[in-house]
C-alpha cells in the first residue's frame, strides 16, 4: 500500500512537472503563433497518439451517450483554447492557478446535477476557493479583464468537462472519451483559422487567428508540446490508478509551483503577495473540496 502512494505521487509530480513543461512550450510558440493554433498543434499529437493506441488495442464499450461525449469535447476545447489564450498573456502560474479552480466548480455541479454531497468541508472549500479567485484577478470592486474572464471560463469548461466523464465512463472507454476532446480540438480550430483568413475581431483574438507556418525552431517546440502533453496526461492516469484520489488530486498542486518557477525562468515576474494569497487559498480549496 505504502509503496503505491509512494508511485502514485511520484507518478503525480512527474506529470506536474510535464504539465509545467508544456506550459513553457505554449508560452514560447504565443510570441508568434496565435492560441488557436498551439491549441490545433497540442491536440493533433494527442488524436495521432489515441488512434495508434485504439488500432493497437480495439475500443470495448457500450457507447449510447453520443451527444454528451461531444458536449464533453467541445466544453475540454473551450477550457483548452481559454487556458492558452491566458499562458500566452499573463504569467504562467496564475493561468495554471486558473485552471485549477475546476475542483470547485466540479464540487458545485456534481451537487446541482448528480445530486453528490459535499458536506461542510466542501461549502468552506468552495467558500475559500472563490476568495481566493477575487484575489488572484485582483478584483478591486470595478472591473475584470478579459484574462480574468477566460481564466475562470477554463475552470468552468474543465469542470463541466469532468462533471460530464462520470457519466461517460459507464458507457465509453476512456479513450474514445479522450479522443473526443482531441478530435474536436483539432477540428474547430481547423474551421476557425479558415474563417480567420476572411474576418477579424481583436475583440475575439483568443478564438480567431491566422495559421502561421512555424520556423525550424517551432516545429521542434511543437513535437515538445506534444511529447510533454502526451507525458503528462499517461503519468497523471497512472498517479490515479496506483494511489487514493483525494491524495493524488492534492499532490497536482504542485504544478502552479513548477509553473512559477519555470515562468521565471522564461521572463515572468514575480507575483505579488496578492495573487500569492489567492493561488494558496485556492491550493487549500481545492484541498478541502477534493479531500472526501
Amino acid at each position: 500500500m505504502e509503496e503505491n502512494l509512494s508511485k502514485g505521487i511520484k507518478y503525480m509530480l512527474f506529470a506536474s512537472f510535464m504539465f509545467a513543461l508544456m506550459g513553457v512550450a505554449a508560452k514560447e510558440l504565443s510570441d508568434n503563433l496565435s492560441s488557436i493554433e498551439v491549441v490545433f498543434f497540442r491536440n493533433v499529437f494527442g488524436v495521432a497518439f489515441i488512434l495508434f493506441s485504439i488500432y493497437n488495442s480495439p475500443l470495448k464499450q457500450i457507447g449510447g451517450k453520443f451527444w454528451l461525449l461531444i458536449f464533453r469535447g467541445t466544453v475540454g476545447f473551450l477550457a483548452l483554447l481559454f487556458f492558452f489564450y491566458n499562458i500566452a498573456n499573463i504569467p504562467l502560474g496564475e493561468a495554471m492557478t486558473f485552471s485549477k479552480t475546476s475542483t470547485i466548480f466540479t464540487a458545485l455541479l456534481a451537487y446541482f446535477f448528480l445530486k453528490e454531497h459535499i458536506g461542510l468541508k466542501g461549502w468552506i472549500g468552495v467558500f475559500i476557493g472563490f476568495i481566493g479567485i477575487l484575489f488572484i484577478t485582483e478584483f478591486d470592486g470595478s472591473s475584470l479583464k478579459k484574462t480574468d474572464y477566460l481564466g475562470i471560463l477554463s475552470g468552468v469548461g474543465a469542470a463541466l468537462a469532468y462533471t460530464a466523464i462520470r457519466e461517460l465512463r459507464k458507457y465509453y472507454d476512456s479513450r474514445a472519451i479522450v479522443l473526443s476532446f482531441m478530435a474536436v480540438g483539432t477540428v474547430i480550430p481547423l474551421i476557425l483559422m479558415i474563417i480567420s483568413e476572411f474576418y477579424s475581431n481583436p475583440n475575439l483574438d483568443f478564438m480567431l487567428g491566422k495559421f502561421i507556418m512555424p520556423t525550424s525552431y517551432e516545429w521542434f517546440i511543437v513535437i515538445l508540446l506534444g511529447i510533454v502533453s502526451t507525458y503528462a496526461q499517461i503519468y497523471m492516469t497512472k498517479a490515479y490508478a496506483v494511489a487514493k484520489a483525494g491524495i493524488i488530486g492534492t499532490v497536482s498542486y504542485s504544478n502552479i509551483v513548477f509553473s512559477i518557477i519555470l515562468g521565471l525562468f522564461i521572463g515572468d515576474a514575480f507575483p505579488s503577495f496578492i495573487i500569492i494569497l489567492g493561488i494558496i487559498l485556492i491550493v487549500i480549496s481545492g484541498i478541502l473540496v477534493s479531500k472526501k
